[in-house]
């Protein structure tokens, strides 16, 4: 599996969080067993193989982080989303963003850009070219203005 294969799963489940009750911890513990893959695998060709533990490691380490910090990014999200009411954005973009903005802040090791890009093309994937442009934007904003720096990988 490569790393954004397991990022993109990371959204799926930073995505399930807005509406569960479940702990990130349980939910990540059920959602990356084998017998949930082989589950998805005909539905679905992200699930079609398991992350090994590296990438098991990665999805829970987004996921969890998320959670912990969702008041901190989504005040983020609100602050650049000039024109959109927070209640607006739909839940998968704000999941988009939500693991692009814990990237950007706390894994030094993933290059900025790289989280934005991968989080534009994962957007491409669900939602339409407008929001994705707007989720471009916000990330973009957020990098230059809290980072100072412009979105280069």
């Amino acid at each position: 599996m490569t790393r954004n294969t397991a990022r993109e799963i990371a959204v799926h489940l930073a995505y399930e969080l807005s509406f569960t009750d479940k702990s990130p911890e349980e939910l990540v513990d059920e959602r990356l067993s084998r017998e949930r893959f082989e589950t998805l695998s005909g539905e679905d060709e992200l699930y079609e193989e398991a992350p090994g533990p590296t990438q098991a490691e990665y999805i829970r380490s987004l996921v969890s982080g998320v959670a912990e910090h969702a008041p901190e990014l989504d005040g983020y999200i609100a602050k650049y989303a000039k024109g959109w009411k927070f209640e607006r954005i739909p839940l998968v973009a704000g999941a988009v963003m939500r693991v692009a903005m814990y990237e950007v802040l706390y894994r030094p090791d993933i290059p900025n850009g790289a989280a934005i890009n991968e989080a534009v093309e994962i957007a491409k994937k669900y939602e339409t070219p407008e929001t994705v442009k707007f989720i471009n934007g916000i990330l973009g904003s957020f990098v230059r203005e809290e980072l100072g720096e412009e979105n280069k990988e």
